[in-house]
């Protein structure tokens, strides 16, 4: 049985037999067939036709063609990391005046790249690869073209991939953020929403807090969809932190969140200062509350933010919010009502 690469150099003698001067041409299909590997160059006929399964492939090896003929082929290729799994189909037309006159045509013929339809977008932007100031652009000075095109269309549907990728997570993040909205039906949403106590000391998966924690969790902050949730406890000793810490992430709306236990405690055990800190995941935001939590001088406590990311990037913003109900929390805890009365109380004369 005949296999594509056998019909392509069938196809390919052919055209030289009936037109010498494409050479040139041949030439280049020849070397798109090496870089992409056996079976990834398959000739069309100038009508359009081609081989569509192993039945045909070997009744109709022969592919028609005619001097004056345009050229078509088709190329099959791998994105680029993170997605070499995909594989993409790419129609090539070639004019009689290629390369000295007129540039390639280059067309997809995947109806999906990766999850996602190719939508009309998509296919004029490799209909215009060639086009002045879209694409590659092309002169007739270059030559044969079809490599860089093809190079274009490897990076820019890799891109096209990334980019439907991350919204298709952002919408996930946010249908999640939403739970959390729907959990808080009274929450205010702007960025200055007072605490309040929220009872959380049982959780529905039997993990069991330690003997004497009460955890208070403020009410959250939001910020272009994205939802900021502040959670402070009173410890005792340094051995409680992981147990506390397990306990919210048995939570499923707390697990749910892009990163959910966001942590700084201190606790002070026979005089000796103990105290660690967690980004899980939102880089330099444990050592932030950290930094809080030395700030205000507070000891003995276990502050937890939970990060709901909305699908829009908030920069710097988002370190402001984590600080905001870290500092939430701490208060509703009631850690700094001992600070506020110090400063409230008059100094004796």
């Amino acid at each position: 049985m005949a296999s594509y690469d056998e019909q392509l150099s069938d196809f390919l003698d052919l055209v030289l037999t009936e037109d010498p001067d494409r050479e040139e041409t041949v030439e280049e299909i020849k070397v798109l067939q090496s870089i992409y590997g056996p079976n990834s160059t398959r000739a069309w006929d100038a009508t359009n036709a081609r081989v569509t399964d192993e039945a045909q492939l070997s009744e109709q090896r022969r592919i028609e063609w005619h001097k004056g003929d345009i050229i078509r082929y088709e190329v099959l290729m791998n994105l680029e990391s993170p997605f070499e799994h995909v594989l993409v189909r790419v129609l090539v037309t070639l004019k009689q005046s290629y390369p000295k006159e007129s540039p390639p045509q280059l067309q997809i013929l995947s109806r999906y790249v990766g999850d996602f339809g190719v939508d009309s977008d998509l296919f004029g932007a490799v209909l215009r690869i060639y086009y002045q100031n879209q694409g590659i652009g092309w002169t007739p000075e270059q030559g044969v073209a079809v490599f860089q095109g093809l190079e274009f269309i490897q990076n820019h549907l890799t891109r096209w991939l990334g980019e439907k990728e991350a919204d298709k997570k952002a919408q996930q993040f946010q249908r999640e953020a939403n739970v959390v909205l729907e959990s808080h039906p009274d929450t205010k949403t702007d960025a200055s929403s007072q605490p309040s106590a929220v009872n959380a000391t049982e959780s529905t998966t039997g993990i069991s807090l330690p003997p004497g924690i009460q955890i208070y969790e403020c009410e959250p902050i939001h910020d272009r969809k994205s939802a900021f949730v502040g959670r402070a406890c009173a410890i005792t000793h340094p051995d409680q932190v992981p147990m506390i810490i397990e306990y919210l992430r048995s939570d499923k709306k707390i697990a749910r969140a892009a990163h959910p236990v966001i942590h700084a405690w201190r606790c002070e055990v026979n005089g000796v200062m103990h105290q660690d800190n967690d980004d899980d995941g939102e880089t330099a935001a444990g050592g932030r509350l950290a930094h809080l939590l030395q700030i205000l001088d507070v000891n003995q406590v276990l502050v937890v933010v939970t990060r709901y990311f909305g699908g829009i990037h908030l920069g710097p913003d988002r370190f402001k919010h984590i600080n905001a109900a870290a500092r939430n929390a701490i208060e509703l805890a009631g850690f700094l009502q001992d600070d506020l009365a110090k400063k409230k109380k008059p100094s004796r004369k």
